[in-house]
């Protein structure tokens, strides 16, 4: 019966990775490869994600350097990152795209911190409802007889000590990600 605790477990590491990827896509004052992941280029006809048409360099801490595989497709990959929500202007030279990070106003940075708080937070719901979900199958099986009170209890306690390291962990992810975003 442990393995109800163990897919548990699995899960919500898998829901704190999930919000680790969400937190990368979150601007700091730094270009990060992960700001473009959203983006979309118009590849003959069909909307492609820009890391499969080009590859993604930081070659200054502000800059992001994308050179698309084939140069007939920089304007459109240029056009898609003038486009997107980043709010920065690129500029090529050659079939090198740079678009450069602007500084970030407080008010900014403080609209990022309570985006980076709602990831954390969706990321907990889910930790819960797998929390829940497990809690359900032991008290099933304890109702139904195939486990023990004392086992049912012992469980819940596992249960309730890696729900609370989990989330624990998703606080202190929230709190490094908000430092990194106040940080000038």
């Amino acid at each position: 019966m442990a393995t109800v605790i163990e897919q548990a477990k699995e899960q919500m590491g898998k829901s704190v990775e999930a919000t680790k990827e969400n937190f990368t896509g979150i601007r700091t004052g730094r270009a990060n490869p992960a700001l473009l992941n959203g983006l979309t280029v118009e590849y003959y006809g069909v909307p492609t994600p820009i890391k499969a048409v080009a590859t993604i360099g930081v070659p200054e801490p502000r800059t992001l350097a994308v050179t698309p595989y084939d140069a007939s497709q920089a304007n459109a990959v240029e056009k898609a990152i003038r486009d997107s929500d980043l709010g920065v202007s690129p500029r090529r030279e050659g079939s090198v795209i740079y678009a450069t990070m602007p500084e970030l106003t407080e008010e900014r940075r403080k609209e990022y911190v309570k985006i980076a708080k709602t990831k954390a937070e969706e990321g907990k719901v889910a930790v819960r409802n797998i929390r829940r979900k497990a809690k359900e199958t032991i008290d099933k099986s304890v109702k139904d007889g195939d486990l023990g009170e004392d086992d049912g209890d012992r469980q819940l306690k596992e249960l309730d000590k890696i729900t609370k390291q989990f989330t624990d962990e998703l606080d202190s992810l929230l709190e490094t990600k908000q430092k990194e975003i106040m940080e000038v």
